[in-house]
């Protein structure tokens, strides 16, 4: 079963300003993370496939394989924290959460479809994130299409 978030009369709708600090921030974890990707794939490469340096990163598998790993990998970090808590370290930084509509954790569907729309969404130019400032609900394309809001959580009392 699905986590219900509690306290949901306190939380509004993201704005475009928090969604864009949280991405730069998550943008900044997923570069260290296809770093890492990157590296172990230049190892495997050459340890185990005994390829030549000469040959990394030549030919139709070396280069599918690496952005694959890559684009899985970014998919688990957010999928991950998707999930387990609404919130990626960028989000928790802003403040955000990714919920249903129903103030649910999101489950492994809407996660895909959120990071594939979501990567769509820049591919036409950041339209579908921008998309926000036009939507009443201030949804962007990957709230829309998963059924899924990003709302803004209250500051924890002190």
């Amino acid at each position: 079963m699905a986590q219900h978030f509690d306290r949901l009369d306190d939380v509004w709708p993201a704005g475009l300003g928090r969604r864009l600090g949280a991405m730069l921030y998550d943008g900044l974890l997923v570069l260290a993370i296809w770093i890492a990707l990157a590296a172990g794939h230049v190892l495997v490469s050459r340890l185990l496939l005994d390829l030549p340096a000469a040959h990394l990163g030549a030919g139709v598998a070396q280069v599918a394989s690496l952005r694959a790993l890559l684009l899985f990998g970014a998919y688990v970090f957010f999928a991950f924290f998707w999930m387990r808590g609404g919130m990626t370290l960028g989000m928790q930084a802003w403040r955000l959460r990714v919920q249903t509509t129903d103030g649910r954790a999101i489950n492994l569907r809407q996660s895909l479809v959120r990071y594939l729309v979501g990567a769509l969404s820049w591919a036409a130019f950041g339209l579908g994130h921008l998309w926000v400032l036009f939507d009443a609900e201030r949804r962007s394309w990957a709230d829309i299409v998963s059924g899924t809001q990003v709302v803004v959580v209250p500051k924890a009392a002190t």
